[in-house]
């Protein structure tokens, strides 16, 4: 392996764990076990555990925040460019569900030695969104909490899926769940615009 294709798989392997588990519950040895590498491998190519949540961290937040920017950049404004932008967002989430994971595992003080991850990247994807949606919602709305809504929704969606009449889960990868919930979602940022139904379809 040459050193970058190297890294990438010790991420791709210490991300997978790292949502499963959390970083708490994730070891070096784990991972190294997931990569199919020894421990000192694994040190060469990202360090420790601590070094290695970081640098998965950081390429989550790489891919997030180059999602969302493409779309705001994208988003007209008015109620037609907040649910595009609410679809792309969804539509992130359903093809990365471990980064809701990872984000998760941290709302439940996992890693809370690792304390600065939420301003150092939370807080300035959360100023974007809501600096471009917040002039377009109706007199009264809340955008920082319309926005933390569809995050808390979304993450919780793309990590436990709802469960049908037999207690089976079903999340992101049923389409029809999907559908589902990105219709729940349209009609809550569809009533904060105040438009009426069937502008929301």
């Amino acid at each position: 392996m040459t050193s970058e294709p190297g890294r990438e798989r010790v991420l791709d392997a210490a991300t997978r764990l790292f949502a499963a588990l959390g970083y708490d519950g994730t070891s070096t040895k784990m991972i190294a076990e997931a990569a199919g590498l020894n421990t000192a491998t694994i040190a060469y190519y990202a360090g420790g555990k601590r070094d290695l949540y970081l640098a998965v961290m950081e390429r989550a937040h790489r891919m997030e925040r180059s999602a969302l920017e493409a779309a705001v950049a994208d988003m007209t404004p008015d109620a037609a460019g907040v649910l595009n932008l609410l679809d792309r967002y969804i539509d992130f989430c359903a093809a990365h569900p471990e980064i809701p994971a990872l984000w998760m595992h941290r709302w439940l003080s996992d890693a809370a030695d690792v304390a600065h991850l939420e301003s150092l990247y939370v807080k300035p994807l959360m100023r974007m969104v809501t600096g471009a949606v917040g002039g377009l919602l109706s007199d009264g709305a809340d955008v920082e909490y319309l926005a933390w809504t569809i995050v808390w929704c979304t993450h919780g969606f793309a990590r436990g899926g709802v469960l049908d009449g037999d207690g089976r889960r079903h999340g992101v990868d049923d389409p029809r769940e999907l559908a589902r919930f990105r219709a729940h979602l349209r009609g809550l940022v569809a009533t904060a615009l105040r438009l009426p139904g069937d502008d929301v379809r």
